[in-house]
């Protein structure tokens, strides 16, 4: 038996035993909200609920994970059995189950981000739409677009009158893409990362008996971090909840810095709303940081419009007032904080409990320079993603292919690598393929030109030799690689690097068995970075690196001192913002968000001006967010 008691605090204890119907746990920074839905895991296995009727969704697959291997520590083996993933994964498991009453194969095939943007662009030519117009938006625009109409719950033409004014000339022909890349997906049995989640939703909607016994599957349900849900998302939950109304929702309001994904602060403020009966309970007690910085940060949130009040306290002692540092320009703010990093180091204090976090990328520029001239290591958190490269892409389009021969946005990739194939090469030879009816054997069927006749033929070969009935994963894409290889090292100048991510993507392969479970979770949970994030032999480890990054990237980390640096009117809240009240609130968050990164030292830095060439204003107050603090909640010193 568990002594939940001895290990929660009263506040934590409440939430865990916590019995029928709706349940709101707003859990504060650093309050222990893993810890509370870990024991809650725990404690509904121990009284006896089948580990599979509970449904425990979160955002990153980790994230269950770790929950659920605690839970089996605290307990057993069998809360690892409990039932969940993220809303995505979720979705997948169930719309391979029932995704027939809607029209589609089981066999769908996800298409992520970059295959999405170029079968816009393959549509938007087909039809004759913007051709030679510069004011037209690119690819990455229009999915933007239209990822924001799904995840908002918006139609198209009002996403582009709020957010993109300025491509409303072009409404109509937007629409018509649309249209047209819904219908092609539809016809090839393709859905986006999207879909998962639209069609999910539409199935519940439109087929109660499924609902119903898809929601009888489930005693409990637990959602993590419900601040950062979109509507559909909330939706769902609603639906799956049944007459039971078991719904044990964490997460924090002050926290909802993800609007620009289609978050809704609103699913957790209208919480009790939509399930009447719903009890509160907040998680206060902070574990991270100390008294101080609590009592900034809580003054800081106060002036959110919407909110639950709660007041974070800390039992912690030690560490040191917030400082609001007021330097003469951006290179002074940059010598102030190495000049506080050494003095850190001298007091026994590691790199990688150090922290500069940023509103946006380019802000950290000139701390880059200078920490460079100084030697001093650091990290940057960001770059490009691992499945984002070309290079990564191109060996899985043609696993894609095997699993979904009908697939033309991969079809058109896979054959415009080949040597004297352009895109209207691409085209006629896709169409003849269609027309042989063969999927890729059908390559043996081609009556080509001889130009082409050779790079055809070493394609041709190289599916020949791939059998996905008797080889691995891992043993296919090794032909694929080296077949690729000669291609990668003409394409690109940095092939060496490219190299080793293929290595990395080959180790990834061998934990897969199942073509269709590989190709999902790199669709829905990619890993995050290439080789270019991690360090080579001989350089300095992770250990001993400064962190520098935004502070979305930040969120759910913690460092012994946190620089937050451009604390400047204009710059943070960014001057985009204040225009809109909500974009504004979501700034202050983002802001409560950073401080509460801190566990003994925050300071904010604030240049005494900078010059704005989008407004042409001279940026030199510091953030409203601190101006508008009671006067002395924040000591305020000046550099010269």
């Amino acid at each position: 038996m568990i002594n939940y008691k001895k290990h929660l605090n009263e506040a934590q204890y409440e939430a865990v035993n916590f019995d029928q119907g709706p349940l709101l746990v707003i859990a504060g920074a650093g309050s222990g909200k893993t810890r509370t839905l870990t024991y809650r895991v725990a404690r509904l296995v121990e009284t006896g609920i089948q580990p599979h009727a509970i449904l425990l969704l979160t955002f990153t697959r980790k994230a269950s994970q770790e929950m659920l291997q605690r839970a089996s520590r605290l307990l057993d083996d069998r809360c690892e059995n409990v039932s969940g993933g993220t809303f995505h994964s979720f979705a997948n498991t169930m719309l391979r189950r029932y995704a027939t009453h809607l029209g589609y194969e089981r066999s769908f095939t996800i298409i992520d981000r970059a295959d999405m943007e170029n079968l816009i662009v393959t549509l938007k030519k087909e039809m004759g739409l913007g051709e030679k117009d510069r004011s037209f938006p690119k690819k990455g625009t229009m999915a933007s677009l239209f990822s924001r109409s799904v995840n908002k719950v918006m139609a198209l033409e009002d996403v582009i009158y709020d957010d993109y004014p300025h491509f409303s000339i072009h409404m109509d022909a937007l629409d018509q893409l649309y249209a047209a890349y819904t219908q092609h997906k539809n016809r090839h049995n393709l859905m986006d990362y999207d879909d998962l989640l639209i069609v999910f939703h539409r199935l519940l909607k439109k087929f109660p008996d499924i609902r119903q016994h898809i929601s009888a599957a489930f005693e409990y349900i637990m959602v993590d971090e419900y601040q950062d849900t979109n509507q559909i998302q909330a939706d769902i939950i609603y639906l799956l909840a049944g007459k039971s109304g078991n719904v044990m929702v964490v997460g924090d309001d002050s926290q909802s810095i993800y609007a620009f994904r289609g978050a809704e602060i609103k699913n957790i403020l209208s919480f009790p709303d939509q399930f009447p009966g719903t009890t509160v309970i907040r998680l206060e007690e902070n574990y991270r940081s100390v008294q101080p910085i609590l009592h900034l940060t809580n003054q800081i949130i106060d002036q959110a419009a919407y909110k639950y009040t709660k007041t974070l306290f800390s039992r912690k002692k030690g560490g040191s007032d917030p400082r609001l540092v007021m330097t003469p320009d951006e290179n002074s703010q940059s010598r102030f904080i190495i000049d506080h990093i050494r003095n850190l180091s001298l007091k026994g204090v590691r790199l990688n409990r150090i922290a500069v976090l940023f509103r946006a990328g380019f802000h950290s520029f000139d701390l880059e320079i200078e920490l460079g001239r100084e030697g001093i290591p650091f990290v940057k958190v960001g770059g490009f993603k691992f499945m984002d490269s070309a290079h990564i892409k191109d060996v899985l389009a043609h696993l894609k292919i095997i699993h979904n021969p009908d697939d033309s946005v991969i079809w058109y990739r896979i054959l415009l690598l080949l040597d004297k194939v352009g895109p209207k090469g691409a085209a006629r030879l896709f169409k003849d393929l269609r027309e042989t009816g063969a999927g890729y054997k059908g390559l043996e069927h081609l009556n080509l030109k001889p130009a082409l006749a050779k790079s055809v033929e070493q394609l041709r070969s190289l599916f020949a030799a791939l059998d996905p009935e008797a080889m691995s994963i891992a043993g296919m894409s090794e032909h694929i690689v080296a077949y690729y290889l000669p291609i990668l090292r003409e394409r690109f100048d940095d092939y060496p690097r490219r190299e080793r991510d293929l290595e990395q993507l080959l180790s990834i392969m061998e934990r897969y068995g199942d073509l269709e479970v590989f190709l999902t979770d790199m669709a829905i949970e990619p890993p995050s970075n290439s080789i270019e994030g991690t360090f080579s032999a001989g350089e300095p480890s992770d250990e001993s690196r400064l962190t520098l990054s935004t502070i979305h990237s930040a969120k759910g980390l913690e460092w012994h001192t946190v620089f937050i640096i451009w604390a400047l009117d204009g710059r943070f809240p960014a001057m985009r913002s204040l225009h809109k009240e909500d974009e504004t609130e979501e700034e202050l968050r983002l802001m409560y968000v950073a401080a509460t990164r801190a566990e003994n030292n925050l300071y904010f830095i604030c240049p005494g001006q900078a010059y704005d060439r989008a407004t042409g204003l001279m940026l030199n107050r510091p953030s409203r967010f601190l101006e508008q603090l009671p006067e002395g909640a924040i000591d305020v010193c000046y550099t010269f």
